[in-house]
């Protein structure tokens, strides 16, 4: 063996190379506070090997960046793992990055002749900065999207520039796949190619001019091996240790949830999402901008940033005088607690906020359907993830519903996201529509005026009001018990999924509600039609009353002659006047019916 060793020796000097790594003065001895820059040594290099694997399945495609992302998160062998270690590094990296900087103004290692080794570790931070930026795009889900799309319209506020800075980072007028691309190829291609050439300039320059020593020296000077090399081993292993502990925090914590890094909900340009945040350690810049609303924004976002870039790069011609030295260091930890402050305000600030708690919840809601989607037997199709969430009627549908329902009705009081509107109900309350429950509340002389079912309409006072008030409110047992047969003979016409159990146990039940309802002891027939033309009826049909075709034909037409005809009070014709189009009614209504695909069944539904 040593002569093989010999051999590449002769033939590389590798000998001499290690000793000189290895037996490097260290002034004043190890210490723990010079083990920043070899932490963010193994960091970066822990990124370039977890990089490159992801490389490996990633798409950089908009039309296949979010599905080779769930197949590295769910499907390759410790995908999760390896994302999570990618994703989790690139936040501590931040962190060791604020560290080794404070370090180096303390201990003024920015002074002459060091000045462009300080200039070059700037650098670093900026492209791991910009690593960053680029990294939360490549999954291509909504987070990560919107979020982009609001630091490039930062840059694009730059006077004279801003607009061609915007376009060249986009790859065009608006927001796509050259804009994926781009942020592709610098985030794998040109800003690491960057980086190595800085690293190689940061340590050439460092081994250079030495290590600036932490006075006073309480110990004679050390070579770097044994004793530094142990403290930097330690260290990078710590980094580690910190990693793999924000990658399984959430069964550490027993907070439960995905492994690894987070996913989002494929990007969807169409649905805005209110939930897009940037990461943590860009939030600083995102509360700035809230106090420099409109044309003032430039101030905010190019004027302040810029003087405080100035500042630290002007730094080692300021440090030249004591005052200067100090000037720096009160600067830097200025600027380090004001950002941390507006930190904390914008987290105050999302938290305290209705509107985002929502918006937050439904896009957890959604990243957590579309793990189930993506899931399931049919997978995702070749037109991509975001379909399958714009065919979901879990998703789509509240969306619509709020949108076009809440205005009047409501949804367990809600508007169907989670939402409270701001009038009052002036409809139904529609959670459990056509369910026993529902219709329980309906012929409860208690219930039927209220909120929850006619007390905001003009139906109010109608006739089925007036008779659930009146004659079911004298009922004897006989009757309740025939009444009981009757709902669940109504209800059993809507076919819902969530009662199939219920129809099939309670089927000679139902048969004596729908004679009870024929032979009109209940006087059900007196204004309803059921399962026979009637054209004296002058309320809803209750033959197929609340299934599918039933809900879609009210939605489209409600002053149909089948259902309200001119007594419809108020209520939209969503089809007949093109309101919602039939795709969209169809959502809304297998939302309200609770149809839609669970883990479990033998294929996903399909859009009806």
């Amino acid at each position: 063996m040593n002569r093989l060793f010999d051999w590449l020796d002769h033939r590389t000097g590798y000998r001499s190379l290690v000793h000189e790594a290895l037996h490097e003065n260290v002034p004043g001895g190890s210490r723990w506070r010079y083990i920043w820059g070899s932490a963010l040594t193994f960091g970066i290099f822990v990124q370039f090997i977890t990089g490159l694997f992801l490389w490996m399945a990633y798409s950089p495609s908009a039309g296949s960046a979010w599905e080779s992302v769930y197949y590295i998160q769910n499907e390759m062998t410790a995908g999760w793992l390896l994302r999570g270690i990618h994703h989790s590094m690139a936040q501590l990296m931040t962190v060791l990055l604020v560290l080794h900087f404070m370090q180096v103004v303390i201990d003024g290692a920015y002074k002459a002749p060091r000045e462009i080794n300080f200039w070059f570790g700037l650098g670093l931070l900026g492209v791991v900065l910009a690593l960053s930026l680029t990294g939360y795009l490549l999954p291509w889900d909504q987070k990560g999207y919107w979020a982009t799309r609001v630091a490039t319209n930062i840059a694009g506020v730059t006077p004279l520039i801003g607009p061609w800075v915007q376009r060249i980072l986009i790859g065009g007028p608006d927001y796509g796949h050259h804009t994926l691309t781009r942020f592709f190829a610098l985030h794998a291609g040109w800003l690491p190619g960057l980086l190595v050439v800085l690293i190689a300039g940061h340590i050439y320059l460092f081994r250079k001019h030495g290590l600036t020593a932490a006075e006073p020296r309480r110990k004679a000077d050390e070579p770097f091996w044994p004793d530094q090399v142990l403290k930097d081993a330690v260290a990078s292993l710590a980094v580690m240790a910190a990693v793999l502990v924000m990658i399984f925090w959430p069964r550490i914590s027993g907070a439960g949830g995905p492994l690894g890094a987070d996913l989002s909900a494929p990007a969807d340009p169409s649905e805005l999402y209110s939930a897009a945040r940037p990461e943590w350690y860009f939030l600083f810049l995102f509360q700035l901008l809230k106090y420099f609303p409109g044309e003032s924004e430039v101030w905010g976002a190019i004027v302040l940033p810029g003087v405080g870039i100035s500042i630290l790069l002007a730094m080692p011609f300021l440090g030249r005088w004591r005052l200067g030295h100090r000037f720096n260091i009160v600067f830097l930890a200025t600027g380090l607690a004001g950002a941390a402050a507006l930190t904390l305000l914008a987290w105050r600030a999302d938290r305290l906020s209705p509107e985002f708690q929502v918006a937050r919840r439904m896009a957890d809601r959604e990243a957590e359907r579309m793990m189930v989607l993506a899931g399931s037997p049919l997978g995702i199709p070749p037109s991509g993830g975001a379909s399958l969430l714009r065919q979901d009627p879990f998703i789509q549908g509240p969306k619509l519903f709020a949108k076009h329902c809440s205005s009047c009705h409501r949804w367990g009081g809600e508007d169907g996201q989670g939402g409270i509107p701001r009038d009052p109900a002036s409809a139904a309350d529609l959670k459990g529509f056509a369910t026993r429950e529902w219709l329980a509340g309906l012929l409860d002389p208690a219930r039927v005026a209220t909120s929850n079912y006619f007390g905001g309409t003009k139906l109010s006072d109608g006739k089925m009001s007036r008779f659930v008030r009146k004659e079911v409110s004298r009922f004897t047992p006989a009757q309740r018990e025939e009444l009981t047969g009757v709902l669940a003979a109504i209800s059993a016409e809507a076919g819902l999924r969530g009662q199939a159990k219920a129809d099939r146990r309670d089927a000679a039940l139902i048969a004596r509600g729908r004679e009870v309802i024929r032979t009109d002891s209940m006087r059900c027939t007196e204004c309803h039609a059921f399962r026979k033309a009637d054209e004296d009826a002058s309320a809803p049909e209750l033959t197929g009353y609340g299934s599918r075709e039933w809900l879609i034909a009210l939605v489209g037409d409600p002053a149909h002659a089948r259902f309200y005809g001119k007594r419809n009070d108020r209520m939209p014709r969503f089809a007949a006047d093109q309101v919602l189009d039939a795709e969209s009614i169809g959502l809304v209504v297998d939302w309200l019916r609770g149809d839609w695909y669970e883990p479990g069944e033998p294929h996903a539904r399909a859009s009806h």
